[in-house]
């Protein structure tokens, strides 16, 4: 790329997408995204404790130094100061979080959220374009489907949440120079329970690497791949929301995603346009009832 109104973003820098990641995180707990104010004292010391003692157990284990401990200390203060706590957690453990959470689901599988979810994106009808920029580059992607129930009943009016990377592995509010709600959008699915998304095909991207994530990557040898994927969270009166990321078949990082989030069940089929200048994708999410 060689663009000038795309040159801004390469200069993101770790730091600066981890402080978001943090401050939008904290919102969200401020106003009781994550049932914040709930503290289960007996459950915080069973965990807190397995925690502690599993570390303790690997440093005498494997003999641990000081010399190695005071790497940690500095590495774990660092990942304080460059904001990536969200990162760290959201790319390392999140899988498993998510997979506790949705294990009794029986419609649409869910993966992680990531650190670069934004509530409130702009509401599109059933069939609208995503917003971007007019030069926006990538390869168009027409997304259509349908949300229904696990009866199968179509889902009138429900909302179908996407964001994703631009064509660099950037998102917007997390890298300089990209418009506000660039490549973000809900759209609201018709009386069919049916929704067609005009977007982008996404590319395959690096986590930030020049911050403490990055570091940790680079000591243990570490790739920093995520496939292609598209980003999703879909909802409807009286079911659950479900969150979860769309992948595209034959990417490299497919089977060694950093993030441990891709699933056989969350892997798309695309197909050429007649015209060969863009590709369609057709995918249904099934929702479980709430309760």
């Amino acid at each position: 790329m060689t663009d000038i109104s795309f040159e801004a973003e390469t200069s993101a820098k770790a730091a600066d997408s981890g402080a978001n990641a943090s401050a939008r995180f904290r919102e969200r707990m401020a106003g009781g995204g994550t049932r914040s104010g709930v503290v289960d004292t007996e459950r915080v010391n069973y965990l807190a404790g397995k925690v502690v003692k599993s570390l303790n157990d690997i440093i005498l284990s494997e003999r641990v130094s000081y010399e190695e401990y005071n790497a940690l200390k500095a590495w774990l203060i660092r990942v304080g100061e460059d904001g990536e706590w969200p990162l760290f957690l959201d790319v390392w453990l999140e899988h498993s979080v998510e997979e506790v959470a949705n294990e009794h689901r029986e419609g649409s599988k869910g993966t992680i959220e990531g650190p670069y979810y934004i509530d409130g994106a702009p509401e599109l009808p059933w069939n609208g374009t995503i917003p971007m920029r007019d030069d926006e580059p990538g390869t168009p992607l027409e997304f259509a489907g349908q949300v229904r129930a696990v009866d199968g009943t179509p889902l009138s009016g429900a909302t179908v949440e996407l964001w994703h990377a631009d064509d660099l592995g950037f998102y917007s509010q997390f890298a300089p120079g990209l418009p506000e709600w660039n490549l973000r959008g809900s759209w609201i699915a018709n009386e069919d329970g049916r929704f067609e998304i005009h977007t982008l095909r996404p590319a395959p991207y690096q986590i930030p690497t020049d911050g403490a994530c990055g570091q940790l990557i680079e000591a243990a040898g570490w790739h920093a791949w995520r496939p292609a994927h598209l980003h999703f969270k879909v909802s409807a009166p009286g079911y659950e929301l479900i969150t979860t990321q769309l992948y595209f078949p034959g990417d490299p990082h497919n089977d060694d995603d950093i993030a441990t989030a891709v699933k056989p069940e969350l892997m798309l089929d695309p197909h050429s346009t007649p015209n060969g200048e863009g590709v369609v994708v057709n995918y249904d999410f099934v929702l479980d009832p709430e309760g």
